[in-house]
């Protein structure tokens, strides 16, 4: 987020042509697919009625829920570790407390409004999704990106089009079970574009499982949040974005400012 700057904003505005706004995030609901024990819950409360003689009723409704990792999330920087160290050689002992982390919280990130740039490679290889475990080579982003001509710059929001969404709300155990996204080497090149955050329309970003580190766990969350600082974006809509035919456009986000936490479920969206 130290690459979005003042000229930055500037240059995303003026990317706003038309001012048709793109949804990017998902409906939270107890139908969508979840990862591993999470879950979100709505129970509406009983209506209060105010006792005034116009008859005010009152709604309101309890959630329970991982709220930064459910949904369309962003994924904050002690979301992920190395060991016991979480960005910038920070050990989590000494950055944690019973409420949340007192270093580096998805309260800390604020608003994201820059560049934002799609790179369709469901689009480039001509299906409605990847197959399972498709891994996203550095060939086929430097693909995509020629058949779009569009370019990455320095502090962008780059968005990776799989397809997978497909399945979000119609076969959920598939969804989480296994996806295609980028491998290692993928996202070492695209970092090395230096993004400010990766997002992807699957639940890891990455390809799971690794393909390039079968035997390790996500590796491409360790190398961009732990290692580069690169925040990651995940379980978004993309294909109406596809649709749009605009592969550049100004990007806006902002998270909850939840105190200390790992991520924050949000409404991305692409203004065109």
């Amino acid at each position: 987020m130290n690459l979005q700057t003042a000229e930055q904003v500037q240059k995303a505005a003026r990317l706003i042509r038309s001012g048709r706004v793109v949804e990017l995030g998902h409906t939270l609901e107890g139908g969508m697919p979840f990862f591993g024990t999470r879950r979100f819950d709505v129970h509406l409360k009983q209506m209060f009625m105010n006792p005034q003689a116009n008859r005010r009723g009152s709604n309101e409704e309890i959630v329970i829920t991982e709220i930064g990792q459910v949904g369309t999330q962003l994924d904050a920087f002690p979301h992920q570790t190395i060991g016991d160290e979480v960005y910038n050689c920070n050990k989590v002992a000494e950055i944690s407390s019973r409420a949340g982390f007192t270093k580096m919280g998805v309260d800390a990130i604020g608003q994201v409004f820059t560049r934002g740039v799609l790179i369709d490679v469901a689009g480039l290889k001509g299906v409605r999704t990847l197959e399972d475990n498709y891994e996203i080579t550095v060939e086929d982003l430097q693909q995509a990106i020629a058949r779009q001509n569009v370019r990455l710059e320095r502090g962008d929001v780059v968005l990776i089009r799989t397809g997978w969404d497909a399945h979000w709300g119609t076969d959920n155990a598939r969804y989480v079970r296994t996806c295609p996204g980028i491998g290692v080497a993928a996202a070492e090149w695209l970092i090395r574009q230096e993004p400010i955050m990766l997002g992807s329309d699957n639940w890891p970003v990455e390809v799971a499982p690794s393909k390039t580190m079968p035997h390790a766990s996500l590796p491409v969350h360790q190398i961009a949040l732990v290692v580069h600082g690169v925040h990651l974006i995940e379980n978004m809509r993309l294909n109406d974005l596809a649709q749009a035919g605009q592969s550049e456009f100004a990007f806006v986000m902002q998270p909850l400012k939840v105190k200390g936490g790992t991520g924050s479920t949000v409404a991305p969206t692409a203004i065109l």
